[in-house]
């Protein structure tokens, strides 16, 4: 079976139909390759295709798993990894578990919000991420996003972050500075 069209790419809203399509698409293969496959793998599966769980894929996910709208919905919310709202161009996850925080990932973090003008953690269920007004050149750019990870796999080079998947290790200010100035430039020119 072909994916379906999510429309990810451009980060447009999911058309029913379109919606319809991908949780057909993504229980039906759920079902074969896990008989009696779980709301969260399907879920996941959505989730990797579209980037997001839109809203319109409740309705048809719902009925296709045999629950309620709630039961969809309150899965959705209650577990952090999923998104209802589509991904920014630029994702930066920096690590704030114990080592990172021992050699300042509290600051940086502080530093990208300050340099952003948004706030940690603030886009998952699409909230309003803007942060204080802007304070400097790439404060309050639409494309990012900040996201607080716990253990990036690289304790003996702290702080780690990753931007937009790729890891980054020893981060100072100015390197988060240059690595952020960099991916937000890639976006701008659909090099993502």
């Amino acid at each position: 079976m072909a994916e379906p069209s999510t429309g990810r790419a451009t980060g447009a809203a999911l058309a029913p139909d379109a919606a319809a399509r991908l949780v057909a698409h993504h229980t039906s293969a759920a079902a074969r390759a896990v008989p009696g496959h779980s709301l969260l793998s399907v879920l996941h599966a959505i989730q990797d295709d579209a980037g997001y769980i839109p809203d319109s894929v409740i309705a048809p996910l719902a009925q296709a798993m045999n629950l309620s709208r709630a039961e969809v919905h309150g899965v959705i919310t209650y577990y952090h990894h999923f998104r209802t709202s589509p991904p920014a161009a630029v994702t930066v996850q920096l690590c704030r578990a114990e080592s990172c925080r021992a050699m300042g990932s509290e600051a940086l973090a502080r530093h990208a919000e300050t340099r952003t003008g948004h706030r940690f953690d603030a886009c998952r269920h699409g909230d309003d991420h803007r942060a204080a007004p802007p304070a400097a050149p790439l404060a309050g750019h639409p494309a990012v996003e900040l996201q607080s990870a716990y253990c990036l796999g690289l304790c003996s080079t702290s702080p780690a972050m990753m931007v937009n998947g790729k890891p980054y290790a020893r981060v100072t200010p100015e390197k988060l500075d240059t690595v952020l100035a960099a991916a937000i430039g890639d976006a701008q020119r659909g090099a993502c």
